[in-house]
């Protein structure tokens, strides 16, 4: 491998475990002994997590140098 993949590998194996370890930690809120919640704030995150998830496939299936160009009103 080459050095540029073998640096990718490392930073995308910590920071991916990173990010699954805090989704873990959101998920822990779910204890109703511990914290009051109500489903739109539930709705709030997941829909926040999705988007990122999303945002992230978008990122890695552009073609190279291409920029991402939304639409918002």
């Amino acid at each position: 491998m080459t050095e540029k993949h073998d640096k990718f590998r490392e930073l995308a194996e910590g920071r991916a475990n990173r990010a699954l370890e805090s989704i873990t930690r959101i998920g822990k809120l779910s204890n109703r002994q511990l914290y009051e919640w109500d489903e739109a704030e539930i709705r709030k995150i997941v829909k926040a997590l999705r988007d990122a998830v999303s945002d992230v496939e978008a990122k890695f299936s552009a073609p190279k140098g291409t920029k991402e160009i939304k639409f918002k009103l």
